[in-house]
């Protein structure tokens, strides 16, 4: 049976001893990358598997928008851009283009009403209406994060957007509408990053496997037993890769969150457990992260396939009002 230890990560295991016990730190260069410590499934050393991708977003140019850059493979903030406004078609291709790249983009001080907020959306694609969390009063096409002294932030777990449904989200667009002064930031992790950096076993292992997802964990937890029946037969646990194809640009990722994985198929329970645990371990890294700060009337557009994300939880009691608008994608594939 696999255990975490015997399968963590990117390192060279001759820097390690029989028990497990890491015996030299190597040298960095570009043939080292990680080494695990020792009795723990985790690793420490230099991410030199990020150098390419890092000089490849160096060296872009944009026409209708500047670029600061946050993470070192994943997100930018665009400044140019005023989503209020019905944007020229090569605008809006060429934000399609920046969210392919970075994973994630950000605008700042967008006051979007509602209506705006979807305008800009469809321009992506169908939006889709989410079967649990609640909506804007006018616009069912917009989740309505409301977040008080009565009503505590719960998205604080790495995840994709619902994985349970046949077919995932492939975006999502969040506004920031009323957000604290300090706290409540939103955190993505490269999904393609974290599956380049696994070692070549456990690339190998993975790369066949199926997951399937389900609500029951999540949302699943407040409904009763007719209401999870009904919400079951509406939409029945798929099946996703553990390790996925991007439709854009070709890249594999992995894809996989404990909010909505059930279990690898086929699968010994505990063996599935501990693989799946291990596989969203790797979202963990802050080499593969960058972290953005809200402002009032930011605006975050996320690729749901190449990132997942962690909406910190540590606000409360002050208020947090978010409206998410989710464009739907294609079903995973190898």
């Amino acid at each position: 049976m696999m255990t975490t230890t015997e399968t963590v990560g990117t390192v060279t295991d001759a820097t390690e001893t029989a028990s497990g016990a890491t015996s030299a730190i190597p040298e960095p260069g570009p043939a080292v990358r990680r080494f695990r410590l020792a009795g723990h499934p985790v690793e420490a050393g230099p991410a030199t598997h990020l150098a390419a991708e890092r000089e490849r977003l160096d060296a872009l140019t944009w026409e209708h928008f500047d670029v600061s850059r946050l993470g070192v493979t994943i997100g930018a903030v665009l400044d140019g851009p005023d989503l209020t406004t019905d944007l020229p078609d090569e605008v809006i291709a060429e934000i399609a283009q920046a969210l392919a790249d970075y994973k994630v983009i950000f605008f700042r001080d967008q006051p979007m009403t509602s209506d705006q907020h979807v305008a800009f959306a469809k321009r992506f694609g169908e939006l889709e209406v989410h079967a649990f969390l609640g909506a804007n009063k006018d616009n069912e096409e917009l989740v309505r994060f409301e977040k008080s002294a009565d009503v505590a932030g719960y998205e604080n777990a790495w995840h994709h957007d619902v994985t349970w449904r046949e077919t995932p989200s492939m975006g999502a667009i969040l506004h920031g509408i009323d957000v604290p002064e300090v706290g409540g930031d939103t955190l993505f992790a490269d999904m393609y990053a974290a599956y380049e950096g696994l070692r070549p076993s456990l690339r190998d292992r993975i790369d066949g496997l199926d997951i399937e997802h389900t609500f029951l964990f999540t949302f699943g937890a407040f409904l009763d037993e007719e209401q999870k029946a009904k919400m079951l037969e509406e939409y029945p646990p798929p099946t996703h890769p553990m390790v996925c194809t991007h439709d854009v640009t070709g890249r594999k990722h992995l894809y996989a969150n404990r909010n909505f994985a059930s279990h690898v198929i086929g699968m010994d329970p505990d063996e599935s457990k501990a693989l799946i645990d291990l596989v969203c371990r790797q979202a963990d890294y802050p080499e593969y992260q960058c972290r953005f700060r809200w402002e009032p009337h930011s605006v975050a557009f996320w690729d749901n396939r190449a990132v997942q994300h962690y909406a910190s939880s540590d606000y409360w009691p002050q208020a947090r009002i978010m409206e998410r608008a989710s464009v739907i994608g294609t079903r995973p594939h190898r």
